[in-house]
């Protein structure tokens, strides 16, 4: 195995930060109260309870498997690479509903597909971090 540059762990650990936060966020739609619910304009309201079993199981797929990925980048595992790839598969999933079969766009605006561009950038970002840090030996190919 052969030692990463120096940037590698500072940007392992601002991934694992930033899914971290991600599953804080999912944590929170997924716990939100009927009181809090209510608090949304009539159209979120909507959206929120059209969402389908599917669309949030990809949204917790996409943040679980990436923060764990992200946490295998940090401890420079092998499994790192599978999972942000599941994580990338979650996002498209999430997006597919939210953007494509429901009324995700008219709702959140540009703001929240420049948000949701932002998150599907940084997913392919680790992907690619994670082959190259398995292409180069930072972390290894086979089980140590």
């Amino acid at each position: 195995m052969h030692t990463p540059p120096k940037w590698y762990k500072p940007v392992a650990i601002i991934a694992l930060i930033w899914n971290l936060l991600g599953c804080m966020a999912y944590m929170s739609d997924v716990m939100m109260s009927p009181e809090d619910a209510a608090k949304l304009s009539p159209a979120e309201q909507t959206l929120y309870a059209e969402r389908t079993s599917w669309a949030v199981s990809g949204t917790a797929i996409a943040v679980w498997c990436g923060a764990l990925g992200s946490l295998g980048l940090v401890l420079r595992k092998r499994w790192a690479l599978p999972l942000l790839i599941v994580s990338l598969v979650g996002i498209i999933v999430q997006d597919t509903w939210l953007f494509a079969l429901s009324s995700g766009f008219e709702v959140a605006g540009a703001v929240g597909l420049a948000m949701q561009g932002l998150v599907f950038f940084v997913a392919i970002a680790l992907v690619i971090l994670a082959r190259t840090a398995t292409q180069h030996g930072w972390i290894p190919a086979q089980a140590a």
